[in-house]
Protein backbone atom coordinates (compact mmCIF):
# COMPACT_ATOMS: atom_id res chain seq x y z
CA UNK A 1 0.00 0.00 0.00
CA UNK A 2 2.67 2.50 0.45
CA UNK A 3 3.55 3.36 -3.29
CA UNK A 4 0.08 3.22 -3.84
CA UNK A 5 -1.32 5.79 -1.65
CA UNK A 6 -0.48 8.15 -4.36
CA UNK A 7 -3.54 7.19 -6.33
CA UNK A 8 -5.47 8.46 -3.96
CA UNK A 9 -3.88 12.26 -3.72
CA UNK A 10 -3.14 15.11 -6.24
CA UNK A 11 -1.18 17.68 -5.93
CA UNK A 12 -2.79 20.92 -7.86
CA UNK A 13 -1.89 25.00 -7.89
CA UNK A 14 -5.77 25.31 -8.44
CA UNK A 15 -6.83 23.33 -5.57
CA UNK A 16 -6.62 24.27 -2.11
CA UNK A 17 -3.57 27.01 -3.52
CA UNK A 18 -1.48 23.83 -4.29
CA UNK A 19 -2.11 21.39 -0.95
CA UNK A 20 -1.88 17.70 -1.45
CA UNK A 21 -5.74 16.67 -1.59
CA UNK A 22 -7.38 13.64 -2.01
CA UNK A 23 -8.39 13.27 -5.74
CA UNK A 24 -11.43 14.20 -6.69
CA UNK A 25 -12.01 16.80 -3.84
CA UNK A 26 -11.39 19.58 -1.76
CA UNK A 27 -9.89 17.56 1.54
CA UNK A 28 -6.19 18.34 1.94
CA UNK A 29 -4.06 15.84 3.68
CA UNK A 30 -2.77 18.21 5.98
CA UNK A 31 -7.36 18.77 7.44
CA UNK A 32 -7.45 14.76 7.62
CA UNK A 33 -4.51 14.25 9.96
CA UNK A 34 -5.60 17.79 11.91
CA UNK A 35 -9.12 15.79 12.58
CA UNK A 36 -7.03 12.63 13.62
CA UNK A 37 -4.99 14.82 15.67
CA UNK A 38 -7.87 16.30 17.53
CA UNK A 39 -9.06 12.79 17.83
CA UNK A 40 -11.79 12.59 15.63
CA UNK A 41 -12.04 8.53 15.29
CA UNK A 42 -12.30 7.33 11.71
CA UNK A 43 -15.61 6.82 11.75
CA UNK A 44 -16.53 10.13 12.67
CA UNK A 45 -14.59 11.26 9.52
CA UNK A 46 -16.01 9.15 7.12
CA UNK A 47 -19.63 10.50 8.12
CA UNK A 48 -18.71 13.95 8.11
CA UNK A 49 -17.11 13.79 5.09
CA UNK A 50 -18.74 11.30 2.91
CA UNK A 51 -16.60 11.41 -0.32
CA UNK A 52 -13.79 9.97 1.66
CA UNK A 53 -13.06 5.90 2.26
CA UNK A 54 -10.86 3.97 4.96
CA UNK A 55 -8.39 4.14 1.94
CA UNK A 56 -8.35 7.95 1.73
CA UNK A 57 -7.50 8.10 5.64
CA UNK A 58 -4.66 5.51 5.50
CA UNK A 59 -3.31 7.44 2.33
CA UNK A 60 -2.91 10.48 4.11
CA UNK A 61 -1.21 8.33 6.78
CA UNK A 62 1.12 6.99 4.18
CA UNK A 63 1.81 10.45 3.14
CA UNK A 64 2.79 12.12 6.73
CA UNK A 65 4.88 9.20 7.27
CA UNK A 66 6.86 9.37 3.91
CA UNK A 67 7.31 13.24 4.08
CA UNK A 68 8.70 12.79 7.39
CA UNK A 69 11.08 10.19 6.68
CA UNK A 70 12.25 12.10 3.61
CA UNK A 71 12.68 15.05 5.60
CA UNK A 72 16.47 16.13 6.02
CA UNK A 73 17.98 18.11 9.31
CA UNK A 74 20.14 20.35 8.66
CA UNK A 75 22.72 21.44 11.02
Amino acid sequence: MMKEYLKYISIDPEIRFGKPCIKGTRISISDILQWMASGMSNEEILTDFPPLTEDHLHAALFYAAHREEVIKVVA
